[in-house]
């Protein structure tokens, strides 16, 4: 908020000086400080992949060997923490019972791999059956 003439003429009789501006360098310090704080907000703003973390201190990652610093995204890979790509890729529901269906069939445990065909070449489905 400014003051009138007569608001400062009043502080000055109290005694009280107007506050100095900061110094050229205090200036560029200030917004050095402010910049970084936005960089921190705008990473933090992003959400996280769903079982990822920020590195709280940099670390090596079990799978590739490859360095990782403070800040980056982490997740759980088989021997610790490292890069998300690194982790074991994990299937989704549809991927899971289509493994579970193929290996039932590949077994031989569904319907149709337990009873032979009485299929004839030529014969539509229904001269298959005995006729009564």
């Amino acid at each position: 908020m400014g003051e009138t003439p007569a608001q400062k003429a009043a502080k000055a009789a109290r005694g009280q000086q107007p506050k100095k501006r900061p110094g050229k360098a205090q200036r560029e310090a200030i917004k050095r400080a402010q910049a970084a704080k936005k960089k921190t907000a705008a990473k933090k703003a992003v959400p996280l992949p769903r079982g990822s973390v920020r590195a709280a201190y940099p670390g090596t990652c079990p799978a590739c060997f490859k360095d990782y610093a403070k800040g980056d995204v982490i997740t759980k890979v088989t021997d610790g923490w490292g890069h998300p790509g690194c982790a074991p890729r994990q299937l989704s529901a549809a991927e899971r019972e289509f493994a579970r269906n193929k290996a039932r069939i590949e077994s031989g445990e569904t319907f149709r791999g337990q009873k032979p065909s009485d299929w004839r070449r030529g014969a539509s489905p229904s001269s298959t059956r005995p006729a009564r």
